[in-house]
């Protein structure tokens, strides 16, 4: 409550830093903004020639099999790999005035969350483009757009505050997501994953999330709304978790940095 508070009081100082995060990423670029369409295309490309024609992945429609799950990964990924750097670029500002630290962290993953909104537009369109549409399982994507933000914000906290501590962990981190990217059903379907090893991959939030946004938007259908409500809540917990560890981090931010 301390937090949301504290949030109120410097909301515009948070809208201010929102801002600079989303337009800093195309600071001095020729096409800014289109980035973000252009880079999820090119991946998009890469991968829908590599998967199903030379690894002879057989999934009906793998390109749009693979969009609805590559974008939203793409925004987890960004947000985790810059959250540990957020503290730390921010160490001039940090020592000169005082506001609340946590704002670094809710400006990153929001930033990123807005990329990924604009993002959104390629998978609107390739659905219409490639026959499959928009069904009504669609009123569910806001809650696991609510999931995957609350998740993203949670690990954004821990990790920013840590680093601070412990540099190491910023390159550590790189190599992490390239695991997580391959342990989680972005390129294959999660039921390739043998049944001895289905409850060791249920422990990855990121499984649920993509294969939930795969759901809605590929085979629209409805996800398991208990299920995904359970997840929401441990989310929630992780968050609590993630601020604490935060609050208790930025005591001594000037000193370490």
């Amino acid at each position: 409550m301390k937090l949301l508070h504290e949030l109120y009081v410097y909301r515009e100082f948070l809208k201010t830093s929102i801002r600079k995060e989303f337009r800093g990423k195309y600071k001095k670029s020729f096409l800014g903004v289109l980035w973000s369409f252009i880079n999820p295309l090119l991946q998009l490309l890469v991968y829908a020639l590599v998967f199903p024609f030379i690894m002879r992945v057989q999934v009906e429609n793998y390109t749009m099999f693979l969009v609805v799950a590559l974008i939203p990964w793409n925004f987890f990924n960004a947000t985790v790999c810059q959250s540990t750097s957020t503290i730390i670029a921010s160490s001039g500002i940090i020592k000169k005035v005082y506001f609340p630290r946590a704002i670094l962290p809710i400006s990153n993953v929001t930033s990123n969350f807005l990329n990924f909104l604009i993002s959104c537009i390629i998978i609107v369109v390739a659905l219409f483009v490639s026959g499959i549409g928009i069904g009504p399982s669609i009123i569910y994507l806001p809650l696991i757009m609510l999931l995957q933000y609350v998740f993203s914000l949670a690990i954004s906290f821990i990790l920013s505050s840590i680093t601070v501590y412990i540099r190491d962990l910023e390159y550590f981190v790189s190599v992490l997501m390239m695991l997580w990217f391959y342990l989680t059903p972005v390129l294959y379907e999660i039921n390739m994953i043998p049944p001895k090893f289905q409850a060791l991959f249920n422990l990855n939030p990121m499984v649920h999330i993509i294969t939930a946004y795969r759901q809605i938007l590929y085979y629209q259908q409805a996800p398991n709304l208990l299920y995904i409500l359970g997840i929401l809540i441990a989310c929630f917990v992780l968050l609590i978790v993630g601020n604490f560890i935060f609050h208790r981090c930025e005591k001594k931010f000037a000193e370490e940095l």
